[in-house]
């Protein structure tokens, strides 16, 4: 990695930490070139934009969030197994990956009514988040750990509710049965999905 990419990765590594915690409409190229000791104009270089700053962090967080939840999920065995790794790993990344939690679940909130490119990157990587989850669901039915007329869709959106319950419960309510009842409800969604 060159010296401007080194840059570029520590910028946008704090723009996600920062997007955390006050959202992405926090991120500004100026609050950012201040908490990076950088002039607003070498940070604009890199951008451009706050909206380019904003997608460019959207970005970057998916890439952590695939590299910390979905990889290492992936190379369990599939099925049930599968499906427990990808759960243990998105609470991880809920709970230690960022200081603020889930960007996603924060900017989702910021952005759900609000036409643009921001909107746009996150509705694609829901649908490619939902779309993961069935696949992973999906290769549970195929080792017959789940009924073969069980609904991977369904199933999807179960498991992102349980864990956005999870969120606020954790982050919000500072609950420390938080994730023991995420467990829970993924032990009971789990079941009711079993031949």
């Amino acid at each position: 990695m060159g010296k401007g990419q080194l840059t570029r990765h520590a910028v946008l590594d704090q723009a996600a930490r920062t997007a955390s915690e006050v959202g992405l409409r926090g991120v500004t190229i100026g609050s950012l070139a201040d908490s990076m000791h950088m002039s607003k104009s070498g940070l604009f270089a890199h951008f451009g934009s706050k909206e380019s700053l904003q997608l460019a962090t959207v970005r970057y967080a998916r890439d952590q969030f695939v590299n910390l939840v979905i990889r290492p999920a992936l190379a369990a065995p599939r099925g049930e197994p599968r499906v427990r790794a990808l759960f243990e790993n998105w609470l991880e990344w809920d709970t230690r990956a960022l200081p603020g939690g889930c960007l996603f679940v924060a900017a989702a909130v910021e952005f759900d009514d609000e036409p643009g490119a921001v909107r746009d990157e996150l509705v694609r990587n829901q649908i490619d988040l939902g779309e993961t989850i069935a696949r992973v669901f999906r290769g549970g039915i195929t080792e017959g750990h789940f009924r073969h007329d069980a609904d991977p869709e369904q199933f999807a959106f179960q498991l992102h509710s349980i864990l956005l319950g999870f969120h606020q419960h954790s982050r919000l309510l500072g609950d420390p049965l938080a994730a023991e009842r995420g467990r829970r409800a993924l032990d009971a969604l789990l079941d009711a999905a079993r031949p």
